[in-house]
């Protein structure tokens, strides 16, 4: 098992890991720890360096997290290495992260709608709903409102609660679908206190004002009542 130290400090932009297994297929390399996202839950996975070497790929699989390095060469099974985040990019996707928990949490908040779909990448991300009544203007006053919970400035905590204790909180699945597996025993859980908290295995930043000035830009009608929001942040 790599341990996935941003999952208790998204700001932690370097650590020292010991190889402990080459992958199978591709120039990847397993680590006993590591600062670098895994794409999963909808986040890119990060890029930046492992004792030079580019990582230009971060996932889970069968093996475990493997980081994909650029060109052939990889470091030794038992060496220790350096592993640092391309930190502005990051730093981008917590920001972009959290504005769609923001957005995730006024409309639950406001209209009672649950996510249907979602994803995101460095400066803008969407999230499905469903919701009736919907128009650009509507979408326009959520995107207003969270705004309004930016600049509130409220804290994000992060806790990693046993499984039976995370399940008692109420609405913390905020999709349709639970994607939580059967399997695990401790939940991960975002809090972005006084407005949503909710399962997420993904970075943010500390307190919502970190955003920035969230911005709409466009949306989908994706049938009758599911329909689509995409958001961006200004530089």
């Amino acid at each position: 098992m790599t341990t996935l130290l941003y999952h208790t400090d998204a700001y932690q932009r370097t650590c020292q890991a010991t190889v402990i297994g080459h992958a199978s297929e591709g120039n990847g390399i397993i680590l006993d720890q590591t600062v670098l996202y895994a794409t999963s839950g909808g986040q890119p996975h990060d890029t930046g360096t492992i004792d030079g070497y580019s990582v230009v790929e971060v996932k889970r699989g069968a093996e475990g997290v493997v980081h994909t390095l650029a060109g052939d060469a990889r470091p030794d099974v038992g060496s220790v290495v350096t592993c640092t985040i391309d930190w502005e990019r990051r730093y981008r996707l917590m920001r972009t992260h959290t504005a769609l928990h923001l957005l995730c949490g006024v409309v639950f908040r406001d209209y009672g709608a649950l996510v249907t779909g979602g994803n995101m990448d460095v400066d803008e991300g969407r999230l499905d709903f469903e919701i009736s009544d919907f128009s650009n203007e509507l979408a326009q006053k959520i995107v207003d409102t969270v705004n309004v919970e930016v600049q509130a400035n409220r804290p994000i905590v992060v806790n990693i609660l046993p499984r039976e204790e995370a399940f008692q909180i109420p609405d913390l699945i905020r999709t349709k679908i639970n994607l939580l597996p059967e399997g695990i025993t401790h939940v991960r859980t975002v809090n972005i206190v006084g407005l949503d908290l909710q399962a997420d295995g993904g970075t943010h930043v500390a307190t919502t004002s970190e955003v920035g000035t969230v911005v709409l830009l466009k949306t989908r009608s994706k049938g009758a009542t599911n329909k689509r929001i995409v958001i961006g942040l200004q530089p």
